[in-house]
């Protein structure tokens, strides 16, 4: 019974996507399609430019203090550490030349990055199916890749990445059988931009890799031209990287490279184990699954139709390929980070694509009004993750926006904080944070007293944490910074039980002996948080909240 049970359900898929391969030619629908698209769109950019002022967040102060470095010729890894590649630095830069060095002018350039992706995984639906899942799949992408329970109103690598590794895919989807060796070259390129912005791109590569010798192979090209040309690819994908590497061995920072992005980069990655790993995952998942589940539950049945329609295995082969190694980059290090999940929209996108073409295209089989059906129900699962988060993309302004999402992390403060800073400095003083909030740099246009811009690692459980610590305290006694800023927050340091409390001995003995207390921020609440700069009132007739900020001016 179970047997037959699940060969009905083969042949019923099997069924449903047959018609994937005969599309019906219905105008009005495929202008209903369009129409959709449009309005999507339209309202996904009209939110993120109504959000566009929200404060940044850390990792987004990170890329915009590292590209603004780099507009003054100042290379990654000399005034900040991270462990991150630096291509996401260098969009940062070309971003802020074009947009401006503000928080606007970034999310100005993640809007532009966003309808690109859009628009490519529209071309990609399309050349692998029809124009209808090409249209079902970008918007699916376009009002995803916005949900808060993801991070996407923040300008992550996750989006550059994918931007690149997209464009380098569809160029492996040329309209002849197998794309000529220029094309394969740029295609390699591109991949290896991806890889440049973040390490976990580099999964992309084998797929790409993969997919370009199955088509060499249905071309009929024999085993060593096939192997020639997928030496091409592999050698285009390691050139943004090669080249990157031989630049900063020429500036004399390839030691602090390999150190930040291979050697401190494979510590942090086996600090959890799987089984914690786990259990972040479905923290994580949760709120992403429950304010986007119709569109999953439709990238789901687009998995299973493309998996039964044997007679299409280019286009199968294409979307499980993406979407297996877009959940391979999901995986290193297990941490399951909000926006990490990015990196699977692009294939989820395109299955729900396929699902609702393959719908439209069977109902169109049965009647010319039938295919409006999908249409009416892709509308209801679009209309409800915006429902769900309406209460942000809708309703808060970028300030409480921020608040909702992050909580009490002091994004909002930064600004203020940075505006005093830049106000009681020149362009040649140094200012100090000892804490991981690199936005203060980027906002007070002020050079960091250290590279150690995030403290995150000098908590960790490694064996270079007490290392971080002493290179630290020594850059900032070096560099002799006007400025101080200690950050009271957990949310900045991430404190274990285990964690080396040298650097919080060592700051509050150096404060005292070398800076006076000039301002203070104590946030209270998400809605109300005190601003005393300067301050004018003795710091001991505040009473502390859990998160503070304290600002410290070197005695003269």
């Amino acid at each position: 019974m179970g047997k037959n049970a699940g060969l009905r359900f083969i042949l019923f898929a099997e069924t449903v996507a047959v018609p994937l391969r005969l599309p019906v030619d219905n105008r009005p629908v495929r202008v209903g399609w369009c129409v959709l698209l449009l309005i999507i769109v339209s309202v996904v950019a009209l939110i993120r430019i109504r959000l566009v002022a929200i404060p940044l967040e850390r990792d987004e102060g990170e890329y915009a203090y590292a590209g603004q470095l780099m507009l003054q010729g100042i290379p990654p890894y000399a005034l900040a550490y991270n462990m991150k590649f630096p291509g996401t630095y260098a969009a940062y830069a070309l971003m802020m030349s074009i947009f401006g060095q503000s928080a606007v002018g970034i999310h100005l350039g993640l809007l532009a990055v966003n309808l690109g992706t859009i628009a490519l995984i529209f071309i990609l639906g399309r050349r692998l199916m029809d124009s209808t899942a090409g249209t079902a799949a970008a918007a699916s992408y376009a009002i995803l890749s916005l949900s808060p329970s993801m991070l996407g109103l923040a300008a992550h690598a996750e989006h550059f990445m994918m931007l690149a590794v997209l464009g380098g895919a569809l160029l492996l989807l040329h309209p002849k059988r197998s794309p000529p060796k220029k094309v394969v070259f740029a295609s390699g390129v591109l991949f290896g931009l991806g890889l440049l912005m973040k390490q976990p791109a580099l999964f992309f590569i084998p797929f790409g890799a993969g997919y370009l010798f199955y088509q060499d192979w249905r071309a009929q090209f024999g085993l060593k031209q096939a192997l020639l040309r997928n030496a091409l690819f592999v050698s285009g994908s390691a050139l943004p990287l090669a080249a990157t590497c031989l630049l900063f061995w020429r500036v004399g920072i390839f030691a602090k490279f390999w150190f930040w992005t291979v050697i401190y980069a494979r510590a942090y990655g086996g600090l959890i184990s799987p089984l914690d790993g786990i259990q972040i995952f479905f923290n994580t998942i949760e709120p992403i699954v429950r304010s986007g589940w119709p569109l999953l539950i439709l990238a789901t049945l687009g998995l299973i139709i493309s998996l039964a329609d044997r007679s299409t295995r280019r286009r199968s082969l294409f979307l499980f390929g993406l979407l297996t190694s877009s959940v391979l980059a999901l995986c290193p290090g297990f941490y399951f980070r909000q926006h990490y999940f990015i990196l699977i929209l692009p294939g989820i996108s395109l299955l729900a694509g396929a699902a609702v073409a393959s719908a439209t295209n069977s109902c169109g089989r049965l009647s010319r009004a039938l295919p409006f059906l999908p249409l009416g129900l892709f509308v209801a699962a679009s209309i409800f993750p915006l429902f769900v988060q309406k209460s942000i993309l809708f309703a808060a302004n970028p300030i409480s926006a921020c608040r909702k999402i992050y909580g009490s992390n002091p994004f909002p403060e930064a600004v203020k904080i940075a505006e005093y800073l830049r106000e009681h400095t020149s362009d040649g003083d140094r200012i100090a944070v000892v804490g991981s909030e690199p936005e203060i740099y980027f906002y007070s246009h002020r050079r960091s007293g250290t590279g150690y811009i995030y403290t995150y690692g000098l908590m960790e459980p490694h064996r270079y944490a007490q290392q971080m610590q002493r290179e630290m305290i020594q850059e900032i006694e070096t560099a002799r910074p006007k400025y101080l800023v200690l950050i009271a927050v957990d949310f900045s340091w991430l404190r274990r039980p285990n964690s080396n409390n040298l650097i919080f001995d060592w700051s509050e003995r150096y404060t005292a002996q070398h800076f006076t207390l000039t301002g203070l921020v104590n946030i209270i609440s998400p809605d109300r948080t005190d601003y005393y700069l300067p301050l004018s009132i003795d710091p001991k007739s505040i009473r502390l909240s859990q998160y503070f900020l304290l600002i410290y001016e070197r005695k003269t």
